[in-house]
């Protein structure tokens, strides 16, 4: 089979509204995920780990934070053209208007498509947390001789609502598409599950032009509420179950098929558990599939008499006899004295004063934790300062310092 010639583009614009207040100064494809990276290098990652080199980024909203991200961590062989991962803000070419859904934002970028020329178009997502070998996903597209692809996934039926709801044969080609329908339609023979598009699809590229100008004639804005129905009726559209994608180097106790949509605070919360534990749910150290970020250059963090239990900790760190349990702590953190963690993400750049006790918070970047705080132990009086979820995470907002974290360690020197 010849290997074809593969564009990608990711969408990469998503405002993230509920993962407020994470998303209030970044999009949700930059916020960020582990020890040390952001929800988009997952994407992108599979991109490259699957030889796909050449990648343009659509981004609209709070780009800011992301531009700098791709800038400073993604750069390819730039003696080869065809080795990029390019940024692309809504260009207007149209009107004054910013992408207007997915199907649009692909749409507004067809002179990329058309100037280079390939022979299969990956649109991807940016904003879920898995690992993914795209090349299977491109081999099942040639051999069903598809012009649509659509990575999907079994789903709880209780969850459906919230996904685009594939009814396929059994040689995996759709037969009906209904995005986030009310009731959604189970699975043949498994009533308690639902299967789900990733949001992620492979075009042959003259099928999809074909379809984008025609679906702005129509006023279509989005994939999976206007062009998938519509090509199914007419086109050969495919279903790859993900639960079948091969990536070498996992363990055994690893989830098979690991996928999250981590749009929900809460959901966001339980995939940083996934990545704790003596056999965790989603092992990111594997050689044979890395997950790319930034090229930190700081030093390997410091322990003072400190206790630390089931977490994970990342470079650059002061950690001055601290108690630390089934937590995740990011780069640069400073924390004194007497301070206690239990199920928290801490981000970047953040000071925690003596004294200090959290349970169930995220901690956003450059905030100053004031001695004898104690946030997670009174949900009311929570819910007066910051956002609460219904199970209880505290989120703390990013603070509004960039040097809280140099000017402690400084202060701790003196």
């Amino acid at each position: 089979m010849i290997t074809p010639n593969i564009l990608a583009l990711v969408l990469a614009g998503g405002e993230g509204t509920r993962l407020h207040p994470l998303t209030q100064h970044r999009s949700k494809p930059s916020v960020p995920f582990g020890g040390r990276f952001r929800i988009v290098d997952f994407v992108l990652s599979n991109l490259v780990n699957s030889k796909i080199f050449s990648i343009y980024l659509l981004v609209q909203y709070k780009s800011q934070s992301l531009i700098e991200h791709i800038r400073r961590s993604w750069l390819l062989a730039p003696i080869f053209p065809e080795q990029f991962i390019a940024v692309v803000p809504p260009q207007m070419r149209e009107g004054p208007e910013w992408f207007q859904g997915t199907a649009d934002a692909v749409y507004q970028n067809l002179g990329l498509i058309e100037k280079r020329a390939p022979d299969l178009v990956v649109v991807f997502g940016a904003d879920h947390v898995y690992r993914m070998d795209v090349r299977q996903m491109v081999h099942f597209h040639l051999l069903s001789q598809a012009d649509v692809t659509i990575a999907a996934l079994p789903v709880p039926i209780g969850e459906a609502s919230a996904f685009g709801i594939i009814d396929a044969a059994d040689d995996g080609r759709v037969r009906s598409f209904r995005e986030k329908p009310i009731q959604p339609s189970p699975m043949a023979g498994d009533p308690t599950r639902a299967f789900a598009s990733m949001g992620n699809y492979i075009f042959t590229t003259e099928v999809l032009i074909k379809a984008l100008r025609e679906g702005h004639r129509l006023g279509e804005k989005d994939f999976g509420k206007d062009l998938l129905p519509r090509l199914i009726q007419t086109q050969r559209v495919f279903a790859y179950d993900f639960c079948g994608n091969r990536i070498p180097g996992i363990h055994a106790s690893e989830e098979p098929g690991y996928w999250r949509d981590v749009g929900t605070i809460d959901a966001y919360f339980a995939a940083h558990q996934d990545l704790l534990g003596s056999e965790p749910r989603l092992d990111l150290f594997n050689p044979k599939w890395r997950i790319g970020s930034s090229n930190y250059q700081g030093p390997s963090p410091k322990f003072f008499h400190a206790e630390l239990d089931n977490s994970i900790i990342s470079a650059g760190g002061l950690i001055k006899g601290a108690r630390i349990r089934n937590s995740i702590v990011r780069r640069e953190v400073f924390m004194e004295e007497d301070v206690e963690l239990d199920e928290c993400i801490i981000m970047d750049y953040a000071v925690l004063r003596k004294g200090v006790r959290l349970r169930r918070v995220i901690v956003d970047r450059y905030n100053i934790i004031e001695a004898g705080d104690r946030i997670g132990f009174d949900a009311d009086a929570d819910r007066h300062r910051f956002t609460v979820t219904e199970s209880g995470i505290v989120v703390i907002p990013r603070g509004q310092g960039t040097d809280t974290y140099a000017d402690a360690r400084m202060f701790h020197y003196l």
